[in-house]
């Protein structure tokens, strides 16, 4: 688990009065602490402030969450939810973690398992 801001080799960082609006993608560790809207890909990793807003779909290799996340999040390696953070939104990763103090708001798939699609063959006439 990351531990101190000290240990990570952050290659890009949005500071805590700064909002983007957009699509962001990258390699590395990229931290923010602002706030966002859009999309986000990368194969790295994702640090989420205390301060963070994010408001996006997320993919990602690794999510750090310490902040606030609405929306669909793809992790394929594994995501971090510390205290006092909040993930609202369908969320798919094969392993997670959640300490005491943190909200997770939606739905959790960590199989490879596609949920089932309800198709309606026949149409059905209106009365």
């Amino acid at each position: 688990m990351v531990q101190k801001n000290d240990e990570l080799p952050i290659k890009a960082y949005l500071g805590v009065e700064a909002l983007f609006k957009g699509t962001l993608s990258f390699d590395g560790i990229v931290r923010i602490d602002g706030k966002f809207e859009g999309k986000i890909q990368t194969k790295d990793t994702l640090v989420i402030g205390e301060t963070g807003e994010i408001i996006a779909d997320v993919e990602v290799g690794i999510l750090v969450c310490k902040g606030k996340l609405h929306g669909t999040v793809l992790a394929t390696e594994k995501i971090e939810m510390h205290p006092a953070s909040t993930i609202t939104g369908d969320v798919k990763s094969p392993a997670l973690s959640i300490e005491l103090g943190a909200v997770l708001d939606g739905h959790l798939n960590m199989t490879e398992k596609e949920s089932k699609k309800v198709i309606n063959l026949v149409e059905q006439k209106k009365q």
